[in-house]
């Protein structure tokens, strides 16, 4: 999600990354959306957000703390690990995306997934 205004951020905007994790979900902030096969970038854990989130696609967010807007959705599989400080590795799939999310030292990357060859 794209996350405009919000109070605690000097650049003005960031991106929140959301996973389902049970009854809310793993969030991360990023400053940019990874590019497939680029160079990762920052992705600092946060606290948990509503699963509402998932299905608003642009919406205020409480307390006079910005607007947010979905950039992308779809769908993850794989597990999360316990620990969100823990190597994160999943597939993701949507109509615009499919690779491989990695998290790792707080540092987040798509990469394509491997061509199947017969």
């Amino acid at each position: 999600m794209e996350h405009r205004g919000a109070p605690n951020d000097p650049l003005g905007c960031h991106f929140d990354l959301l996973l389902e994790d049970g009854p809310s979900c793993r969030t991360w902030r990023l400053p940019q959306i990874p590019r497939l096969d680029g160079p990762a970038v920052e992705a600092i854990p946060i606290n948990a957000h509503r699963l509402a989130w998932l299905d608003h696609h642009d919406a205020a967010v409480s307390g006079g703390r910005g607007w947010a807007k979905r950039i992308v959705g779809g769908l993850f599989s794989g597990s999360l690990p316990i620990n969100c400080e823990d190597r994160l590795s999943v597939r993701l799939q949507s109509t615009d995306l499919k690779g491989h999310l990695e998290i790792e030292h707080r540092l987040c990357r798509i990469r394509s997934e491997p061509s199947s060859t017969p």
